[in-house]
């Protein structure tokens, strides 16, 4: 289980008097300024916010102890944690934490290892799972995959229709699972 959760990412200097923009990550927003202790990445700086509003994609926050836009800029892409007691626990076991999921194995319907989740990530249309895939075998023998590359499928229950967080691991459905084979036609199929 993860020690330390990213909650928010500083962004631009919203203004001259300090403050920032900043990007949230937690289900309510507002409630982060209630949360304590914010630190950065290394947990050694400590933030509170002092005000917080709605912008137009994003928030704009005031800090405790940033009063000027050159403050503001140094804060420039400041990751934000907390500790993960500081949060409540899951309210059942179909909630959960997008920092739980990372590292745990992801699993075809038959058991077979296919490899290890490296991220979550939300790009608009509906959360999306990554994952490092295992090298395969081919029928040759040599080891064959997508060069090193990681694969992503959509992160809902059809796609992914067993999370196991206590058991480390995730199911993928057969028909999300990558097989290394090529889907695309060969140039000289009739495709009408």
């Amino acid at each position: 289980m993860t020690e330390r959760i990213l909650v928010a990412r500083i962004g631009a200097p919203h203004g001259v008097r300090g403050e920032v923009r900043l990007f949230i990550f937690t289900e309510d927003p507002f409630d982060l300024p209630d949360y304590a202790p914010l630190t950065d990445e290394a947990g050694k700086r400590v933030f509170t916010i002092a005000g917080l509003r709605a912008a137009k994609d994003h928030f704009v926050a005031r800090l405790e102890g940033v009063d000027d836009r050159t403050a503001a800029e140094a804060l420039t892409n400041v990751d934000l944690y907390l500790p993960r007691t500081a949060l409540p626990e899951p309210e059942d076991e179909d909630t959960f934490y997008h920092a739980d999921l990372i590292g745990l194995k992801v699993e075809g319907e038959d058991g077979a290892l296919l490899g290890k989740v490296v991220a979550l990530h939300d790009f608009g249309a509906g959360d999306v799972l990554e994952y490092q895939p295992v090298p395969r075998p081919n029928p040759e023998g040599r080891r064959r995959g997508n060069k090193g590359g990681t694969l992503m499928v959509p992160f809902t229950r059809l796609a992914v229709p067993v999370v196991d967080v206590a058991g480390g691991r995730v199911v993928l459905a057969a028909d999300f699972v990558d097989t290394g084979e090529d889907d695309t036609p060969p140039e000289d199929a009739d495709t009408q």
